[in-house]
C-alpha cells in the first residue's frame, strides 16, 4: 500500500519556548496543524476541500510523546504520515526530529472524525473521502 507522507521544516521562535528555554508543550499543537495543512496542500485534502464537500473534520484526539527537547532557534523537521483505516476517520502520525542532529524529539497522533453540515457525527465514510482514498491508493478493501 502507498504511504502518504509530507515533511516541513520549522525554526523554533522565541514566543514558542518556556522559561527553561525549551519548546512550550502547547506549541506542538501548531506544529502538527502546520503539518496537516502542508499534507492537505500536497495531496489535495485540505480543510476547504472537506468543507466544500459538505463536511467538517474536527479533532477528537491529539497526543504527543516527548523524547528530547528542542530549544530556541533550533530547526526541526515535522513529518506527517496518513494512517489508512476503514473507519470514517482521518488518522495521522507525526515525528519531529532535530534537523541538525536527526535525533527524534517528539512523536504524536491525531484523529479527526466527520460531521455533516448540521454538526452531526457521520458514521460512514463520506463518498468524497472514499474517492480521495481510492485515488491516493490507500483505500482498504
Amino acid at each position: 500500500m502507498v504511504k502518504l507522507v509530507e515533511e516541513i521544516e520549522v525554526k523554533v521562535r522565541f514566543s514558542e519556548v518556556d522559561s527553561m528555554g525549551i519548546i512550550w508543550h502547547g506549541a506542538y499543537v501548531k506544529y502538527f496543524e502546520d503539518a496537516r495543512e502542508a499534507f492537505g496542500k500536497k495531496y489535495n485534502f485540505g480543510y476547504l476541500y472537506i468543507h466544500s464537500n459538505g463536511f467538517y473534520a474536527p479533532l477528537v484526539d491529539l497526543s504527543f510523546q516527548y523524547k528530547q527537547p528542542l530549544k530556541y532557534e533550533d530547526t526541526m523537521l515535522v513529518k506527517i504520515t496518513f494512517i489508512p483505516t476503514d473507519a470514517a476517520k482521518i488518522i495521522f502520525e507525526y515525528e519531529i526530529r532535530n534537523a541538525q542532529t536527526g535525533e527524534l524529539c517528539t512523536t504524536g497522533k491525531s484523529v479527526q472524525v466527520f460531521l455533516d453540515a448540521n454538526y452531526q457525527l457521520v458514521l460512514f465514510n463520506p463518498p468524497f473521502y472514499l474517492k480521495w482514498k481510492e485515488k491516493q491508493g490507500v483505500l482498504q478493501r
